[in-house]
């Protein structure tokens, strides 16, 4: 038997033997017919083919409105750009001036930053300082005139055509190569968003244009114009400092966004590229393209806001303004800014928010002009701030229901118990007057409130103390942020005896009575404001103020909440909200609600003029806060509807609009419009994403 099993072994092994040099002789011969037989055939085109990447840019995500209705996309764009070749100088100099040619017969523009003029000959940098430097650094002489420095780069670049207006064109584009570089990798831009005339030409006569390529890019639009600037927020170019560590996501030509809701949930509106490979002969003409990873658009992101009551809030708050600016009697500084919020009481979701003035975001995206920049960072009015989550205003006659809570909460007051107002308040060897001269008499909170008596809140100030006082304020939302999903949301300042500890010093129960009407450290942001007449209308209830409804990805599934609230609170440096529920008593909040009625409902309330004859009924305060500054008051309205069973809290704020009453208007238009009381035609928007209300 063991003869046998080694007999077989041998076999095996000679078999084995046999295939390897089998297997071997193949190969070679494989070898002698690729290098000996066609050799110079596979040389000559291993030397005529170059092969390169090319990235394939994804689609930015749309920011859409809660019904679906497009607030932020993107288009198609064509862009013509330049790679590296092995062409001289003169080869180089004749493919620009016909790419120039070409852009120019189709009315499509180039870059063109070279810095001199010719017809006459003139340097476009006016100082001489400027003219100098911009000479130094490109080692000209400085006393070189434009003419000399143009036929410099005329050498520089071996330019030999004599006529000026064509080297001008190529000296344009080989200046901006020696300035940015370009390699057989790395391209530059000579022309965005070229036409259709021009992209086909190109590509059928792609031999005449060596090194050139079309590619395909996505490019921001706003359908809807300046609605929502400040909520979408924009974009630019990536800079240094935000490429720094993120070279791997990002390169130096990306658009990134820089504020709102573009900055925010930049990681999930930027897709990820794709690539896509790209044969050329040695001259630089394409053979042949194709697509080796596909681009993944950004995910969609959908906000709370209805796009239409959106604009109408922007126009009602704009037109408000100007009204009172109009009106503005001598002495009085006239009303130049503001901001309006809408929000759902019961799920704390923004239905609208408007700053005002607005910006252009468009105005962004291809890199913004200096004077407009220069105009929306130096202008008094700050356009770029978005005033509802970012500035903050003393309250005035607004914060009183916060003082007459904290009365009530405490047993400081009764809903019953009436005050006599004598038109001025003496405590502490000091006195603070009424707004009206001799008093308001006898007054319970409900009516305090509905004839925005001082008086009434001095006195119950000077009961609770300001600690309490702090605490019902802060718990209503005052003073801190509200977590709203936006960068540059400011806390506010509630007075406190911590702001004496802070001053090393002892808090003054004089400040107590000043902060009750809303006065003394408070300032308070808009959205704050919010959130503290939606807590008064919902019976107290916290809540989450959100912007976001959902965020959806590319292939239609939704990202869980919980995840993407957890990367906005890393993002935003916000934490948990650890308020504890203080459990308002109905019947007190009733009392409080029921003075905001009179405001608006009863003849003598300070809103009544503008909602006697309103199809709803309304609760709302109104407030004129003085600013230190003769001539300068802002004014306020914060209010609800419906009373019976509030669904929306309005807040109106306007710099130096004297009167809160004037402000009404502005939210009796929101009303109107939030309830269909605008509606002349109803469409259905059929493109429109369904979308379910996420209740927090």
């Amino acid at each position: 038997m063991g003869k046998i099993r080694e007999k077989n072994d041998r076999i095996r092994y000679n078999i084995i033997t046999i295939i390897v040099y089998i297997i071997g002789i193949i190969l070679l011969g494989q070898l002698f017919n690729l290098q000996i037989v066609h050799g110079e055939e596979y040389r000559e085109t291993s030397n005529t083919r170059l092969t390169r990447e090319s990235v394939l840019e994804a689609d930015r995500g749309n920011i859409r409105d809660s019904s679906g209705t497009l607030i932020a996309g993107v288009e198609s764009q064509y862009a013509l750009v330049l790679y590296k070749t092995k062409a001289t100088d003169e080869a180089l100099n004749d493919t620009i001036l016909r790419i120039i040619n070409l852009l120019s017969t189709n009315g499509d523009s180039y870059v063109d930053e070279f810095l001199i003029n010719i017809n006459p000959y003139s340097f476009k940098l006016q100082e001489e300082s400027s003219q100098k430097a911009w000479k130094k650094a490109n080692n000209i002489d400085e006393n070189a005139t434009a003419e000399e420095a143009f036929n410099y780069f005329k050498n520089k670049y071996n330019i030999t055509t004599d006529n000026v207006e064509d080297a001008r064109k190529i000296m344009a584009i080989r200046y901006e190569i020696s300035y940015n570089g370009y390699s057989s990798t790395k391209s530059i831009e000579i022309s965005s968003n070229i036409s259709r005339a021009t992209l086909l030409q190109i590509k059928e006569r792609n031999a005449e244009f060596p090194g050139v390529e079309i590619i395909e890019k996505s490019v921001r639009t706003y359908p809807l114009g300046t609605t929502a600037s400040h909520i979408i927020g924009r974009i630019g170019q990536i800079e240094e400092s935000e490429l720094e560590g993120n070279e791997d996501i990002y390169d130096q030509n990306d658009i990134i966004g820089k504020a709102g809701i573009e900055y925010v949930f930049e990681k999930y509106l930027k897709g990820t590229d794709g690539v896509k490979q790209i044969d050329m002969d040695v001259d630089g003409a394409i053979t042949d393209e194709y697509v080796s990873k596909e681009a993944i658009s950004g995910a969609d992101v959908i906000l709370t806001i209805d796009s239409k009551l959106q604009a109408v809030t922007e126009e009602a708050l704009k037109n408000n303004i100007a009204k009172l600016a109009s009106n503005a009697s001598s002495g009085e500084t006239p009303a130049d800014a503001g901001a309006a919020v809408v929000l759902n009481v019961k799920t704390g979701e923004v239905l609208a928010m408007a700053s005002y003035p607005d910006y252009d975001p468009s105005a962004f995206i291809n890199g913004i002009d200096t004077n407009t920049w220069n105009y929306y960072i130096n202008n008094d009015t700050k356009p770029l701030e978005n005033k509802a989550i970012s500035a903050m205003y003393s309250p005035g006659s607004t914060f009183k229901m916060a003082t007459a809570l904290a009365g009530l909460e405490t047993g400081a007051i009764t809903t019953t118990e009436r005050i006599n107002d004598t038109g001025i308040y003496r405590k502490y060897n000091s006195s603070w007057r009424c707004w009206k001269s001799g008093g308001h008499g006898r007054l319970n909170v409900s009516q305090a409130i509905q004839h925005s008596c001082n008086y009434f809140f001095y006195e119950v100030g000077d009961r609770v103390g300001i600690d309490n006082l702090a605490k019902y304020a802060s718990y209503l939302g005052l003073g801190r942020k509200t977590g709203i999903e936006l960068v540059g949301e400011i806390p506010g300042v509630l007075a406190s005896t911590k702001i004496a500890e802070q001053e090393n010093r002892t808090w003054n129960p004089g400040e107590t009575i000043s902060a009750a009407i809303g006065q003394s450290y408070n300032t308070f942001t808009p959205i704050q404001m919010a959130k503290y007449v939606a807590t008064l209308a919902n019976g107290g209830k916290h809540l989450d103020i959100t912007i976001v409804k959902s965020i959806v990805n590319a292939d239609g599934s939704e990202v869980p909440r919980d995840e993407y609230e957890s990367y906005v609170n890393e993002r935003l440096g916000l934490t948990e909200d650890t308020t504890e529920d203080l459990q308002i008593n109905q019947e007190n909040l009733d009392a409080i609600l029921e003075g905001m009625r009179g405001v608006t409902s009863e003849s003598g309330g300070t809103a009544y003029s503008t909602f006697r004859n309103f199809n709803i009924e309304v609760g709302g305060k109104t407030g004129s806060a003085q600013t230190g500054v003769e001539g300068k008051t802002n004014a306020w309205f914060v209010g609800f509807a419906p009373f019976d069973d509030p669904e929306i809290a309005i807040v109106v704020f306007v710099r130096n609009g004297q009167h809160g009453g004037d402000t009404a208007e502005v939210a009796r238009d929101i009303i109107a419009q939030y309830f269909g009381m605008n509606i002349n035609e109803v469409t259905e928007d059929v493109t429109a994403l369904p979308t379910i209300q996420i209740i927090n």
